[in-house]
């Protein structure tokens, strides 16, 4: 098999995105997008609960604690939950630009062990956009945002028409939200989930 795999640096002709003027204020916390949301929803009860406040420009620091429900190894956060940390941080990006966004690919570089009871100090940016593909880093350093270097990451975001979320819930859970519009919060502030 010879193919190659997307490359998570941006092309040269990417340009860096506007900071949208609807953007979370600087130092304001971002919020989460679902109460359920296993990265950053505050109602998942076993979730990362990750947390994280926006910066200048296109960054956001955030903070995730490695709870017992998160070990892969006896004591050690298991590596695909730390993956979704990352990939949770660098979604949140997508609230600075204000543009609803899918996951295309993530790497993430494993550095050092992050035990139970440590917090992990992630430091996120978008890094480019190149039509829909919007690029994006992040490290995270252990038990301050001054510690060293425990993990590395880098994604591609695809940006997406809200519609893709939509169109693509269960009806059954559709029709839940609709009763329950406090469980969401989109990028979208100004988004009217019941057209």
């Amino acid at each position: 098999m010879n193919k190659t795999s997307p490359n998570t640096t941006p092309p040269s002709d990417a340009i860096i995105p506007p900071r949208h003027s609807k953007a979370p204020a600087v130092g304001s916390q971002i919020p989460s997008h679902f109460g359920y949301c296993f990265g950053c929803g505050k109602l998942h009860s076993s979730g990362l609960h990750l947390v994280a406040h926006a910066k200048a420009g296109l960054e956001l620091t955030a903070t995730f604690k490695v709870t017992e429900n998160h070990q892969g190894a006896p004591g050690l956060a298991h590596g695909g939950l730390l993956s979704l940390a990352f990939d949770e941080a660098l979604g949140k990006l997508m609230w600075l630009i204000r543009t609803p966004a899918v996951t295309g690919r993530l790497e993430t570089d494993f550095l050092m062990p992050v035990p139970v009871g440590k917090t992990l100090f992630i430091e996120a940016q978008i890094t480019g956009q190149a039509g829909r593909k919007i690029y994006t880093a992040a490290i995270g350093k252990l038990d301050s945002a001054d510690g060293p270097i425990a993990v590395k990451a880098a994604a591609i975001f695809i940006s997406v028409p809200m519609s893709h979320f939509i169109n693509n819930i269960n009806i059954d859970f559709k029709e839940h939200l609709q009763k329950h519009p406090e469980l969401m919060e989109f990028v979208d502030p100004d988004f009217n989930f019941n057209p």
